[in-house]
């Protein structure tokens, strides 16, 4: 079924920006205490809000400050302001859901401050995306709660039922499941287990969307 609006995750699906993030947070953690692998973070950590990582990381024996998950943010935007590169693919998504008339958005976990760092070293998608980019911070529900999906949906005008969400982290498939909307869970570098284990559709390759999507 072809759908009437397709939600896409900002970091890890729009933006190759999980690396860095990934290699950064490895680094903090150590500075407080915990080891932890690039594998761990992405498969443990990868896809809450930084409130959720930073619960995780101090159950896991990390000494963070307490206002840790707050004050960490400019220096992430400090470091994402070098730049990081689209997922490729995704402008060739964009321009066969342009060619159906099939709108899109966002719905991210991250705050808006974050995506105007990363997105806006792409000024052409930015643009195009502007006036439907959902934040969990915004709203104040995050994924795996299927409130950020929903809220996106009614704001489009569009049907739970008929939308499609890609998403690369167990949360945001969760958040689809839960708000009954069929969810690829991009996944190119493994086969997709942990994301198809939550309700999702394998997705390895992003020029590979428009078929899957029927268009």
């Amino acid at each position: 079924m072809i759908p009437n609006l397709v939600i896409f995750d900002c970091d890890g699906v729009i933006v190759d920006s999980e690396p860095p993030l990934l290699d950064f947070l490895r680094d903090e953690f150590a500075r407080y205490g915990l080891d932890i692998t690039l594998h761990e973070l992405e498969t443990k950590y990868v896809g809450g809000t930084m409130k959720t990582v930073a619960e995780r990381a101090r159950a896991a024996g990390a000494t963070l400050p307490p206002h840790w998950e707050t004050e960490v943010y400019p220096r992430i935007y400090d470091m994402l302001s070098t730049g990081v590169p689209l997922i490729p693919g995704i402008e060739a998504a964009f321009d066969a859901l342009d060619q159906a008339a099939i709108p899109y958005c966002v719905g991210s976990n991250g705050p808006m401050e974050k995506m105007d760092v990363t997105l806006g070293a792409h000024p052409a998608v930015f643009a195009r995306l502007k006036g439907r980019i959902h934040s969990a911070h915004t709203h104040g529900v995050a994924k795996p709660e299927p409130g950020l999906f929903l809220i996106a949906a009614e704001t489009m005008g569009v049907a739970p039922e008929a939308c499609v969400v890609v998403d690369d982290s167990p949360s945001g498939c969760i958040a689809a499941r839960r708000a009954g909307m069929r969810c690829f869970g991009f996944d190119p570098h493994r086969d997709g287990a942990r994301l198809v284990s939550e309700g999702a559709e394998h997705l390895s390759d992003m020029h590979d969307l428009p078929r899957r999507l029927g268009l």
